[in-house]
């Protein structure tokens, strides 16, 4: 899992793919790469993320195009994800996670 901003100036670029909008990052929201995107399918549905003894639900609003550089297996989330799942901050950036269909 990586981690992203999904405001308008934040670190994801432009809106959003699923709606052309910007999003809070206190909002539970995920940008999946390219394969697990899968041309938009997933858009607005829930994903249950897990870590450690953690679990947290979000919503998929977005892209990680693997074609700008993300890789085949990103779960892009938000800041709200982060603090869900407790992540130490001193790990935020990049950590191991699983996830599936909620």
């Amino acid at each position: 899992m990586t981690i992203n901003s999904f405001e308008k100036g934040g670190s994801g670029g432009g809106p959003s793919e699923c709606d052309g909008k910007y999003h809070s990052d206190n909002t539970p929201i995920v940008a999946l790469s390219t394969p697990w995107y899968n041309h938009g399918k997933r858009c607005f549905k829930s994903i249950n993320i897990y870590y450690k003894d953690r679990s947290v639900q979000a919503t998929v609003v977005d892209e990680c195009d693997t074609s700008r550089g993300c890789a085949n297996d990103i779960v892009d989330a938000s800041v709200a994800v982060w603090n869900a799942l407790a992540v130490s901050k001193g790990e935020w950036g990049e950590t191991k996670v699983t996830w599936s269909d909620a």
